[in-house]
């Protein structure tokens, strides 16, 4: 009941200031790819944002630590697979899904949990969230958690991913409010259409060509070509000295002795 009156007033807040106080111009993610294992920078403009809003992209970090996340809109018939390789490896994963997810696969979603993976929040419906009011804004993120703590013994969400990789300033301010933290990428490819696989191979190549330390993968359940190519994926990271870490460590600084927070304090020229 606190919460809930706490976000309500905070939502007066944000709905008497967002005009003066924050920007909803929308954001398209995006980054360059990593050459030679050098971490990549996504601008300015980018940076700046996303350090005022402690949103993270990356680990600010010489060592080989990696951060594996998935985005599961929906099933395509992949995600068993994919948990049984994560299991069989050992490797912590974060799934960022969706009400439809939720609602069609809630055995696979307690799996991730059980097997000690963490739920993110994509949204319920999976909207533009710079295109939604306020209310709707909030209950996106409320439902997807509270219908993810009915079914798993995760009872707490932390981490949001804006679905498209649309945001705005006042998502970022309205999100961090609402206690998350905004989980971006460093490495991605396009990987989330169905009808345009191009083989394990392809996969394989756009992960470890473009990995570098610190990194944040995100990958789609829905690729088969990610699903064939994820086993030969993590066997060459850990060959090259990577290890997979979870996002709750990145968060509480606990698996870099270099770490300084995230994302990267870069020394750049304007």
């Amino acid at each position: 009941m606190k919460k809930k009156i706490y976000f309500l007033l905070f939502l007066c807040i944000i709905t008497t200031q967002s005009v003066f106080a924050y920007s909803t111009t929308p954001l398209h993610w995006g980054i360059p790819s990593a050459k030679n294992e050098e971490s990549p920078y996504p601008g300015k403009e980018f940076d700046e944002i996303t350090k005022k809003y402690d949103a993270i992209y990356m680990e600010n970090t010489t060592e080989k630590n990696v951060y594996l996340t998935f985005d599961n809109g929906y099933e395509n018939g992949f995600t068993p697979k994919i948990l049984d390789i994560l299991k069989e490896k050992k490797v912590p994963a974060t799934f960022f899904i969706t009400g439809q997810f939720v609602t069609e696969h809630p055995n696979l979603v307690r799996r991730m949990v059980e097997e000690g993976h963490i739920v993110g929040n994509h949204t319920w419906r999976h909207p533009n969230l710079t295109t939604v009011d306020d209310a709707r804004f909030e209950k996106e993120l409320r439902t997807l958690k509270e219908e993810v703590a009915k079914i798993t013994k995760q009872k707490e969400m932390k981490y949001m991913r804006p679905p498209e990789g649309i945001f705005s300033e006042k998502t970022l301010a309205m999100a961090k409010g609402l206690g998350y933290t905004h989980v971006l990428w460093s490495l991605a490819f396009m990987d989330w259409d169905v009808q345009n696989q191009r083989g394990s191979q392809y996969a394989f190549d756009n992960v470890t060509k473009k990995i570098h330390p610190g990194a944040v993968i995100l990958l789609h359940t829905i690729s088969s070509d990610n699903a064939e190519a994820l086993s030969s994926i993590i066997d060459d990271l850990r060959k090259k000295g990577y290890e997979f870490q979870s996002l709750d460590g990145l968060v509480d600084g606990k698996n870099s002795k270099e770490h300084q927070f995230y994302p990267p304090r870069w020394k750049r020229e304007s």
